[in-house]
């Protein structure tokens, strides 16, 4: 009898490691792959989260190719058990950060998963709880891992592809057309084809776009034009420019979708160095010496 239940028993245990697997695998490599294919507005989530902005950029691609070798790795029999060990790692560190940062960030979004709105809250932890006793469960009774060469190899691998893609994403925010015009609120044109201007995206509810906003006013721009674009509630786009400090120093606009297809980036605030009608660069972090030093480095403020 007891030789006829252990087969039983181990194919049990295969299939819950197989489900946990593939269930953590899933989460894992959409996270990750997000964040390897565009790193930038992975890191203007991640500063949003709390994590200081120098550092969001490099945290974002480290984040990115880690959750995607333990996505890969889980779903691979002989690196399972590794791929567990990344997996769970990650939680923990992700709910030791959210921990250490409650009070500032509770009811925000956690910025962890691409289209996943996740509140930072008690249901934070529940849910990466849940996906650590998934990832357990997957590495627990898994066959030992081996092979460190063909894991190094996979490595290898995910991060040639996420410094691809961080040089194709870094092309792509420059040499870019500009529209000639764009239109005021009120309705009147807004010439950008000639000299400096820099378009400026704010949500006007965003506390991080007002602090964003106040660094740029207090900023020496010369003969650069400045731009307001909201990204939503576009009614309040003068209050906002008002309380900015930023009131009198250009137009608001109301051409977000047009300027956004051309300029893509995540979340606000971020920004758009225009010289001639082209874009010389697009500004996505707005802490420490930045925007500062890529705009004087530029030559739209001095």
């Amino acid at each position: 009898m007891m030789e006829q239940a252990l087969p039983e028993q181990s194919t049990w245990k295969t299939g819950v490691s197989w489900t946990s697997a593939i269930l953590v695998a899933i989460i894992f490599l959409v996270a990750g792959l997000w964040k390897v294919t565009d790193p930038q507005g992975a890191a203007v989530r991640l500063a949003q989260a709390r994590v200081p902005e120098s550092l969001s950029l490099a945290g974002a691609l480290g984040f990115g190719i880690a959750e995607t070798l333990g996505g890969v790795m889980v779903l691979i029999p002989k690196f399972r058990r590794w791929g567990a060990i990344i997996i769970g790692l990650l939680l923990c560190a992700f709910m030791v950060f959210i921990g250490i940062h409650y009070t500032e960030l509770r009811g925000a979004e956690c910025s962890c998963f691409p289209w996943v709105k996740r509140a930072v809250g008690p249901g934070f932890f529940i849910g990466d709880g849940l996906m650590l006793v998934a990832a357990i469960l997957a590495g627990h009774w898994a066959r030992p891992s081996t092979g460190f060469r063909s894991g190094i190899a996979i490595l290898g691998a995910i991060v040639v592809f996420a410094g691809v893609s961080l040089g194709v994403n870094e092309s792509r925010h420059t040499g870019t057309k500009a529209p000639d015009t764009l239109t005021a609120m009120d309705g009147k044109p807004v010439s950008i084809n000639q000299g400096k201007v820099f378009i400026y995206f704010f949500n006007p509810q965003c506390m991080h776009c007002l602090e964003a906003g106040r660094k740029l006013a207090a900023l020496k721009w010369g003969d650069t034009r400045f731009v307001g674009v909201p990204t939503e509630n576009p009614q309040f786009g003068d209050w906002f420019m008002g309380k900015a400090n930023l009131a009198g120093r250009g137009p608001v606009v109301k051409d977000l979708e047009t300027l956004k297809k051309l300029f893509p980036f995540d979340l606000p605030p971020a920004g758009v160095a225009i010289q001639d009608g082209y874009s010389k660069g697009i500004l996505l972090q707005f802490e420490d010496k930045e925007p500062a030093a890529t705009l004087t480095k530029l030559g739209f403020v001095h």
